[in-house]
Parts: C-alpha cells; sequence; structure tokens
C-alpha cells in the first residue's frame, strides 16, 4: 500500500523538494511511512489519544498547506481527517464506550502519512517531521529501549511514554490534553518552518518541547513507582 502512495505523488515528490536525489529520497520516504503507520497502531494505547493526534494533525498539515500555497485538495484532506476524528472521540474520550483498534488506527497512520509525505515532497520536511514529533519521538525512543535490552520488540507491552504516565496515575484524558496542547506548540513551529531559513530554528524548538513532555510523561511514571515501594 505504501509503494502504491509513492507511485501516486506528484513528479519529484521523492527528492524531498530537491533535498535529495530520488534514489535516496524514494527509500527514506517509503521507509518513513511504512514506519508512521506501524508507529500509529503502536501509540492507540489509551482512551482519546488518537482522535487527539488526527485532529491535530489533520489540521496541522491544512494550515503549513495553505502557508504554503500547495493546492486545494491538499489543505482539504487533513480537515476531513479532523472532522471524523473528532465525531469518533466523542465516543472515545475517557472514559471510552468504543476503540479504533487496527482496523482503524492503521488507515489513520496511513491517509495522515500521505499528507506528511506530501508535505515533504512540497520542500517541507521540517514541517512533516514537526507535526507528528511526539508520536515520532515516543514511539522510535520505546522500541529503540526495547531492543537494545533484548526484549522482543513485535510483542505488546505497555512501556510508553504515554503509558507510563497512566500507570503513574494520570486519567487518560489528561494524557491526551497534555498531547493535544503539545500539538499546538507544534504546530504553530511548523508553520515557523516553512520560512525562509527558519526551518532548523523551528525543529529544534520542537525537539525541545517534545524532551519536556516525554521527561514529564516518565517522572509521572516514576512517582508512582517509587511511591508503590516506599510503601512496600
Amino acid at each position: 500500500c505504501v509503494g502504491l502512495g509513492l507511485a501516486a505523488l506528484p513528479a519529484g515528490a521523492l527528492g524531498l523538494g530537491g533535498l535529495l536525489p530520488e534514489v535516496l529520497g524514494g527509500p527514506l520516504v517509503f521507509l518513513g511511512w511504512l514506519w508512521f503507520v506501524n508507529l500509529y497502531n503502536f501509540m492507540d494505547g489509551i482512551d482519546g489519544l488518537t482522535g487527539v493526534e488526527t485532529i491535530s494533525l489533520g489540521l496541522g498539515t491544512a494550515l503549513v498547506a495553505g502557508c504554503a500555497g500547495m493546492a486545494m485538495d491538499q489543505m482539504m484532506a487533513g480537515p476531513i481527517l479532523a472532522g471524523a476524528a473528532l465525531g469518533f472521540l466523542w465516543w472515545n474520550w475517557h472514559p471510552a464506550r468504543i476503540f479504533l483498534g487496527d482496523v482503524g488506527s492503521v488507515p489513520l497512520g496511513y491517509l495522515l502519512g500521505a499528507l506528511l509525505a506530501a508535505l515533504a515532497a512540497e520542500g517541507h520536511l521540517a514541517a512533516a517531521l514537526i507535526l507528528p514529533g511526539y508520536y515520532l519521538a515516543d514511539a522510535t525512543l520505546t522500541l529503540g529501549r526495547r531492543a537494545l535490552r533484548g526484549a522482543k520488540v513485535w510483542q505488546a507491552h505497555r512501556e510508553h511514554f504515554y503509558q507510563r504516565a497512566t500507570q503513574g496515575g494520570w486519567p487518560h484524558d489528561r494524557v491526551s490534553l497534555w498531547v493535544g496542547g503539545l500539538n499546538g506548540v507544534l504546530a504553530g513551529l511548523a508553520l515557523w518552518s516553512t520560512r525562509d531559513g527558519c526551518a532548523l530554528p523551528a525543529l529544534a524548538a520542537g525537539i525541545v518541547a517534545i524532551a519536556l513532555v516525554l521527561g514529564t510523561f516518565a517522572r509521572a511514571g516514576r512517582g508512582r513507582t517509587q511511591a508503590r515501594e516506599y510503601e512496600a
């Protein structure tokens, strides 16, 4: 499916807006899109989180596309996905009454990955990395940590940073709202990155913001663990 999606991108898109020759950019876009589909599934682990992320990315990609003067269909696809996610979030907000499952999270990851690939194809690679930055960081760092200690990375687990926060006593809706607030900051940075000479500063600021939230979630999980050890 990702291969078919790449074939549907405009001519020259695999060069990431001229940043790389297509022979190098093509495999990178393929692997990045494929990883995004999978991580979107991995991150669907608490009530409301995927709905919040889908709304954020749908609106964020539309804002960047509009400011960058991209085609109308590229501007409208994001709000359509955001509207669908908002309708679902009504039922999925904590305590959830319905859930996405693989059949929901995988297609959403694929479609949002297509919108991000389109941004990168237009030369806005920084924006395409900043907008989903929290999901990219949480999933990639968690998988990397598990791989380094020899865990079976393909098995289900509850070691993501957002899961550690809920294990530390944070309710699902509080974690989702934190991610939503961070996504608002990232959307502003993504818009900033489209200005000449601002891509790297915006990307650096996004990394700092993401690191602060990841650290907050990690501390929340450690706080409950330490409390249990003290009680024991």
